[in-house]
């Protein structure tokens, strides 16, 4: 008779340990960790246990029981939390951030090395500083490296020389690399050694320096020099000084709520930081089959804070859970001092506490009943998501449209401050390729855009949006290139799964929340450019069927057609069309002709 999971419990050792249901294939559907696997894992199949819905649906799921031992509780906690970020099981609360926090990139692999606020770690010569908590603290320090340091964030390709450099080096915030002549390898050297210093925490030895190069220049008479190193030493100073007054000024502390209706929970963290509120992060879930606060809370917790490298003094949340102690002594040991997991019932923070809780109400009700979010919102979502130097005022969309390589049009939509701008969308008729080519008409249509808008000395859009995946991307990105427009934000939305890339960074796709009011504005933009163009094709194509119909018509020629055409547009609206009307479009005796071969009457 084969074992089944209720002898497997009960044959368990009393030990501290992991326990995993797998399903008939083998996948984890659920892991838990238990003081004694013994006591936790036989109290499942205990009929005097309460009802449990998700417990019922887990056991109806598993057929096999695996379990490993450790030496302690809070071991088991730490390879619990490992083991459900590894195989996220069904049954298990699984973390959904809407954030990452950022690190700051500098690529010391390259010839010229180069500086990026970004979300993922690779194993690419670079090195990685953070993460920077609150999340624009990374954007201000690598504006930082470009107003003082000159040391860039662009994604020119640096392995040769251009004929020009990008407005970046005029308003001096390069140091020109890009063009031969405009800096030298030392000097750029230089300044990326300065970078690293500041990154690495190492002001006092980056002021020492400064200020032995700022009393060499003065010496040297190169007083601009000597005035620049001088900023550079005042803006590290206050750089020192703002960091030591957050460090010094306490409170260090998270509060954390949550609000759920149904299967749908939303939870808001605000971080306390110097005793002001620094950041919020928000986390959604849309199908949870059960839920016991208790375990949402112990499991939410871990998941958040037990590989956060920078842990808070103090984590507020609604009510107590199960294993709070044994969290509270790991994320002590972790942190090497001491971490309090609290419940305030009265006083400043409880009061802090029900914000929270306001605020997770009120995102629940932004996210699962889709109110609309504001333009600000929305763009510097749009920002972070796609790590854009500034949110964007305005995104100007592209798309390709034809039939097996006939009738090839073109679109161009514009979002500006929120909403759709139809009068600045612009059709393009794709004259330079004759088959089926979407990357080369992209490659068209892009460079016809961007050459007009340089040529009238107009700004470029603070993002361009290709309906496309990588391919199409890489088309629009050859066409700016040969324009000379560098650090032009870049980016495509693939139709089907819905990816987005980012040019510079396209091994790094952006997949969106697909409840996330961004992805749903930048669907709404590729929607629009998508249906403009379509519309304009099947406007081309209807136009070119009804000229060919019309030059079947004896004593009617090519001019004659396209006046048609320009005055009723459509087969439909010709064979409706009296004589009358004809005739003021096209003259009397070709009316008569037109009218005759459409069938029409003469109820003038």
């Amino acid at each position: 008779m084969a074992e089944t999971l209720k002898d497997k419990a009960e044959a368990l050792p009393a030990l501290p340990g992991v326990y995993i249901f797998k399903d008939e294939e083998g996948r984890p559907v659920y892991v838990g960790k238990a003081k004694s696997l013994k006591h936790r894992v036989r109290s499942y199949f205990q009929e005097s246990r309460p009802a449990d819905e998700k417990r019922d649906l887990m056991l109806a799921s598993a057929r096999d029981l695996e379990t490993i031992l450790v030496d302690n509780e809070k071991e088991a906690m730490a390879l619990e939390n490992n083991l459900i970020k590894q195989f996220k099981p069904r049954y298990n609360v699984l973390l959904r951030d809407d954030k990452t926090y950022p690190y700051i990139k500098l690529t010391l692999a390259e010839r010229f090395p180069r500086v990026y606020v970004t979300r993922r770690l690779k194993k690419d010569g670079s090195r990685y500083y953070g993460p920077y908590f609150p999340a624009g603290l990374a954007y201000r320090v690598v504006d930082l490296t470009h107003r003082r340091f000159l040391v860039p964030s662009c994604k020119v390709d640096l392995t040769r020389y251009h004929p020009r450099p990008c407005l970046q080096f005029y308003i001096k915030r390069c140091l020109g690399p890009c063009v031969e002549g405009l800096t030298t390898p030392e000097r750029y050297a230089e300044a990326v050694g300065d970078v690293r210093l500041l990154l690495e925490g190492r002001e006092n030895d980056l002021i020492r320096e400064l200020r032995k190069r700022m009393a060499g220049a003065s010496e040297a008479q190169n007083y601009e020099e000597a005035a620049r190193y001088r900023d550079q030493i005042t803006t590290v100073q206050q750089l020192q000084e703002r960091q030591g007054m957050a460090a010094s000024s306490g409170e260090d502390m998270d509060f954390l709520a949550f609000h759920r209706e149904g299967p749908q929970v939303a939870v808001n963290v605000f971080h306390v930081r110097g005793g002001r509120t620094v950041d919020r992060r928000e986390f959604f879930w849309e199908d949870l089959e059960s839920f016991d606060a208790s375990e949402f809370l112990s499991s939410l917790l871990k998941q958040v804070y037990l590989d956060q490298p920078h842990l808070p003094e103090e984590i507020n949340v609604t009510q107590d859970f199960e294993d709070r102690a044994t969290l509270e002594e790991l994320l002590s040991e972790k942190r090497g001092r001491a971490v309090h997991i609290l419940t305030p019932q009265r006083g400043r923070k409880r009061a802090l506490l029900d914000l929270v809780v306001r605020n997770a109400q009120h995102s629940f009700e932004r996210r699962f009943r889709v109110l609309r979010p504001q333009a600000s919102e929305v763009a510097e979502g749009l920002a972070e998501a796609l790590d854009l130097p500034k949110p964007p005022d305005r995104i100007e969309a592209f798309d390709v449209s034809h039939t097996q390589g006939s009738d090839i049009v073109a679109s161009m939509v514009v979002w500006e401050n929120g909403r759709m701008k139809k009068s600045d969308f612009r059709k393009f008729i794709v004259k330079t390729v004759p088959q089926n080519d979407d990357f080369a008409s992209m490659r068209e249509v892009v460079g016809r855009r961007y050459r007009r808008l340089r040529e009238e000395k107009k700004p470029l859009p603070d993002l361009v949006l290709i309906d496309g995946g990588i391919g199409q991307l890489h088309a629009a990105a050859q066409a700016l290139e040969m324009l000379e427009i560098i650090n032009q934000p870049l980016a495509s939305i693939a139709k089907r799964e819905e990816i987005l890339y980012v040019h510079g960074r396209e091994q790094e796709p952006v997949a969106l929340d697909h409840h996330s009011p961004v992805l749903h504005v930048v669907q709404q933009i590729r929607d629009e450019a998508h249906r403009f163009a379509v519309t304009f094709h099947r406007a081309r194509r209807a136009g070119r069927q009804l000229t060919s119909d019309l030059l079947q018509i004896p004593g009617i020629g090519d001019k004659t057609a396209r006046k048609l055409m320009a005055n009723f547009g459509s087969l439909g609206a010709l064979k409706s069309a009296t004589l009358d009307e004809l005739a003021r479009a096209i003259g009397p005796s070709q009316a008569k002709k037109v009218h005759e071969y459409m069938g029409g009457r003469d109820d003038r």
